[in-house]
């Protein structure tokens, strides 16, 4: 399981060399999303064309009509109840809104890439449920290629056995493990490049991606504004050449909460930005302007815990379970290098506001704190910046806005730049 996990981080560093995407408004933005697709027609990706649910709340059924043939791996979980199917990389053409209603068994489902080499498909359930029959039908008769998953309801009890490995040979692997045999090996990154570059390494980690697109507005995905606006970032600090920039993810891919942090303590990073843009639910009003949060235990305000309830469920629903995660960086919260890393993270993140709040809008109350996950590594000063609300019609505008995007970068820069240059030379005058 271990080895696993160290995989898809040694895979995640590996992403590097992504190009700037130049996004001046929305439908541009939408030209660079089709960007951040990984090459489709180059790759030859099977097709899926159309989705669709039959049934009632016994027995439930679902299609995915595909150009060819696939194999694939199902697997159930609860709490709450979902199916996950893994698949290889799939390109899904499916018209707008597919998955977003439910039918019989299945309240909703969602799609897209969990990995390079592989997609997955999540269902959430009403309720348990096993699966009676799943299997692929190869192109016949004018039909195209389909797979189909059938549902059939059944209580908790039998719901719970189902999913013993013992009783159910198909569901041997865990999530994690359940790779598609087309997803290609981890490369580990050149280790001798990274000794010999004593530059300052800065993780800048775009939030959600892949099968967990995030907030959504006007026909926007958080996940891909926030992956241009990391991009911009890099280019930005590259340019400078003071600084190592990392990105967790720099195309349109799924990484786990975890794994995001653990590529910047692999890496010794000086410094985790982790960006976002939030939506608020129309019931809790209309927030706008650019917020920045640190690790606490307490929430600092009621929209910051919900902010980190939201966020800390990216796993879940990208059908991880989230049962099997290690608790070794829960239990070391308490260390002391935890509360000076803390320290850190706070003197940035109010050096950040300072340079954000001249050249960007930002929230009446832009300093706040939770218990993000991904902020959650012991040695590294970390710090997540919403950058806007997509559910606020002039936050959206400038999110799709490259004039906007580029003084918000620039005074992000500077205030990393002003951080870590006071931060090094501190570190050198006490050696």
């Amino acid at each position: 399981m271990a080895s696993r996990t160290n995989q898809r981080i040694l895979l995640a560093c590996a992403l590097l060399c992504a190009a700037a995407l130049p996004c001046a408004d929305s439908s541009r933005l939408k030209a660079a999303e089709s960007q951040l697709q990984p090459a489709v027609a180059a790759a030859n990706f099977p097709i899926a064309s159309g989705a669709r649910l039959a049934g009632d709340g016994k027995q439930t059924r679902f299609i995915l009509d595909l150009d060819q043939a696939i194999t694939f791996r199902a697997v159930t979980l609860a709490d709450p109840y979902r199916v996950v199917i893994d698949v290889p990389q799939l390109s899904f053409q499916l018209p707008a809104g597919t998955g977003a209603g439910g039918r019989g068994l299945v309240k909703a489902f969602r799609y897209g890439l969990v990995m390079p080499g592989g997609s997955r498909i999540v269902f959430d359930l009403t309720g348990p449920a096993r699966i009676a029959k799943s299997y692929v039908l190869e192109a016949a008769n004018g039909q195209p290629a389909r797979l189909v998953l059938e549902l059939e309801e059944v209580d908790r009890a039998a719901f719970v056995p189902a999913q013993a490995p013992e009783n159910r040979p198909e569901l041997r692997p865990t999530i994690a493990e359940a790779q598609p045999a087309t997803a290609p090996a981890a490369t580990a990154p050149d280790t001798a490049q990274q000794k010999a570059d004593g530059r300052p390494v800065v993780v800048i980690d775009p939030g959600h991606g892949g099968i967990d697109n995030g907030t959504q507005s006007s026909g926007e995905s958080e996940k891909n504004l926030v992956l241009a606006f990391g991009l911009a970032l890099r280019d930005r600090l590259e340019k400078a050449g003071k600084y190592r920039v990392v990105m967790t993810r720099d195309d349109d891919t799924f990484i786990p909460l975890n794994d995001r942090t653990k590529i910047a303590r692999n890496l010794k990073a000086a410094l985790f930005v982790s960006i976002h843009a939030d939506a608020l639910p129309r019931a809790e009003g209309d927030a706008q302007g650019a917020t920045i949060y640190t690790l606490s235990d307490k929430a600092s305000d009621a929209e910051a815990q919900r902010l980190a309830d939201a966020e800390n469920r990216a796993d879940a629903i990208a059908g991880f379970n989230l049962a099997e995660e290690p608790t070794d960086v829960a239990d070391i919260l308490i260390d002391l290098t935890q509360r000076e890393t803390r320290t850190f993270s706070n003197r940035f993140a109010r050096l950040l506001m300072g340079e954000m709040k001249s050249t960007v809008r930002m929230h009446k109350h832009p300093l706040k704190s939770a218990g993000f996950r991904v902020l959650k590594a012991p040695d590294v000063p970390s710090v997540l910046v919403e950058i806007g609300y997509v559910s606020n019609k002039g936050d959206l505008e400038h999110l799709v806005s490259e004039g906007w995007r580029s003084k918000a970068v620039g005074s992000m820069a500077q205030a990393i730049d002003g951080f870590l240059t006071k931060r090094m030379a501190t570190a050198g005058s006490s050696n």
